[in-house]
């Protein structure tokens, strides 16, 4: 059975969550706050982590980044608030995916349903990809360069696969989407572009020339060199 955190200062919201996930056979731990999330992850195995924004004390983009610092579990952001900036910060600290409030049961399941296959389609692809100096690992969602590790989002590890498995051939930001995101994921195509920074900072900071790797086509997308 596989378990989901759920992370919301509201019980409300909390009870509303389990009811709709636990009938599909999810067990779900109900927490108040970022500080019980952190403390949990650190205990238990987690399969996915659902995440309020808008919390006091530790807020849904601090709890993120902090458990995006020792942990690539799913993380899939509930938000209020339909700002795009919002959205956009909350994958740029490594949310995986976000839903906003409202939503019906069905939507909810398709996210989380969405999140947990990808996770489930890696661990069948190959577990170790290697090249030069550095080597991709499935189990791990890390990408080893010269001894050092980068960590990665699923959404990261997934786009940096398509590319790594391809190299010099280029993707458009729409075949990106579709290599990440669920076809029926209502993500913004520029969305590629955030996680896209993100992966190249991450590189920067283990090493990597990313001017020599991760590069930028003017007009398609992105490849891989």
């Amino acid at each position: 059975m596989q378990t989901i955190l759920l992370v919301d200062d509201e019980m409300r919201m909390l009870d509303l969550l389990e009811l709709f996930l636990k009938p599909q056979g999810y067990n779900c731990i109900k927490v108040k706050s970022g500080d019980e999330a952190l403390t949990l992850l650190a205990k238990e195995e987690i399969h996915l982590v659902i995440l309020d924004v808008m919390m006091p004390y530790m807020d849904g983009w601090q709890t993120c980044e902090a458990i995006r610092k020792r942990s690539s579990v799913p993380i899939l952001m509930l938000t209020a608030r339909t700002d795009k900036s919002d959205i956009v910060k909350g994958l740029n600290v490594g949310a995986d995916d976000y839903l906003t409030k409202p939503f019906n049961d069905q939507e909810l399941l398709a996210r989380v349903n969405a999140l947990l296959r990808r996770i489930a389609n890696g661990k069948k692809d190959e577990k170790i990809i290697k090249c030069d100096d550095y080597e991709l690992n499935s189990e791990s969602y890390t990408l080893t360069f010269q001894d050092k590790h980068v960590a990665l989002t699923m959404k990261e590890y997934k786009i940096i696969e398509a590319l790594i498995k391809h190299p010099k051939r280029s993707y458009t930001r729409e075949q990106l989407l579709l290599v990440a995101w669920d076809h029926d994921s209502y993500t913004e195509i520029r969305t590629v572009d955030s996680h896209i920074r993100n992966l190249r900072d991450k590189l920067k900071i283990a090493g990597f020339s990313t001017h020599e790797f991760l590069l930028t086509v003017w007009g398609i997308g992105y490849k891989w060199k």
